[in-house]
């Protein structure tokens, strides 16, 4: 099939040909590893139910937003940041209960729907009828190169950060009372992760949408676990495979335009999470042995 798509000059030799789609690369490629990475936390600190309440909050942010006459991303960042940070707050060393969070996510839910109901109704509307279902389901097609380019800017941005605190944050996720005793700020660190979780957030859902970001975050982050128990190469290998789905979706829906790429992404980031099962069938969920020595190896180390 593919063959017969590059003889009619329809195929992947022409994906670059098209501006929309070298800004899909662009935008895409950095917020799939900005998801991988923080996707490995994510994962790591069972704080999964967490990114699906912000993805929550990424769609009334953006929402509101809109309503008030704003740029999508202003409230997109703003929201989920503000939120990730107060989950951080109520919660015990900066980790939220499943009770905070299902209050929070019902809560900002309702706010959402409430600025769906403004925004729909307001003249603005008229003007931009598709945003809504863009926040949704995102419309990395339709980047400008502007936009592409500070998405890419901003992923980078947001990676270095998480690499800059990944030491620490993972030795404060595998045994917080020791990080404690050794002077590491769990609750800061906490914090700051989840402030970090609401950006990849407000990101990725220019990208995939906030009803499916959860999916980016989570499923390559989980592949990757059940593949290794070493720490560090479960993070790239996280990262690794999340950018596989990006360029793998977005490939398969040029290829098949009746294909949304959103679908296609997280259909290959679900399928390498169920082909993870193939490849180790009989691996229970790890607490992997090298990540029990990390905090040993952190002490010897000071």
């Amino acid at each position: 099939m593919t063959a017969a798509l590059l003889a009619t000059g329809t195929g992947l030799s022409e994906v670059f040909a098209h501006p929309f789609m070298r800004h899909a690369f662009l935008a895409g490629v950095p917020v799939a590893v900005l998801a991988g990475v923080v996707g490995y936390f994510v994962v790591l600190r069972s704080q999964v139910f967490t990114g699906d309440a912000l993805s929550h909050v990424a769609f009334t942010g953006a929402l509101t937003a809109l309503a008030l006459g704003v740029d999508a991303r202003v409230g997109l960042f703003a929201a989920t940041v503000a939120v990730g940070m107060v989950l951080g707050l109520l919660g015990d060393r900066g980790r939220a209960d499943d009770v905070v969070i299902g209050t929070v996510f019902a809560w900002v839910l309702g706010l959402g729907v409430l600025a769906l109901s403004v925004y729909t109704a307001s003249a603005r509307a008229s003007t931009n009828g598709a945003a809504g279902v863009n926040v949704l389901f995102g419309s990395i097609f339709g980047l400008s190169a502007a936009r592409a380019r500070t998405a890419a800017l901003v992923a980078a941005g947001l990676i270095l950060v998480v690499l800059l605190v990944a030491r620490p944050l993972l030795f404060a996720s595998i045994d917080e009372a020791v990080a404690a005793a050794r002077g590491v700020p769990v609750r800061a660190l906490g914090i700051g992760f989840l402030a970090l979780v609401g950006a990849t957030a407000a990101e990725a859902t220019q990208v995939v949408g906030a009803l499916l970001l959860l999916g980016l975050l989570a499923a390559p982050a989980g592949a990757a676990q059940r593949l290794t128990s070493r720490p560090y190469l479960a993070l790239w290998l996280s990262a690794a495979l999340s950018a596989t789905a990006m360029v793998a979706g977005l490939s398969a829906s040029y290829l098949l335009p009746r294909v949304p790429p959103s679908f296609a992404i997280l259909a290959v980031a679900t399928g390498i999470y169920a082909g993870a099962f193939l490849v180790r069938p009989r691996r229970q969920r790890p607490v992997p042995a090298p990540l029990a020595t990390v905090g040993d190896a952190e002490l010897a180390r000071r």
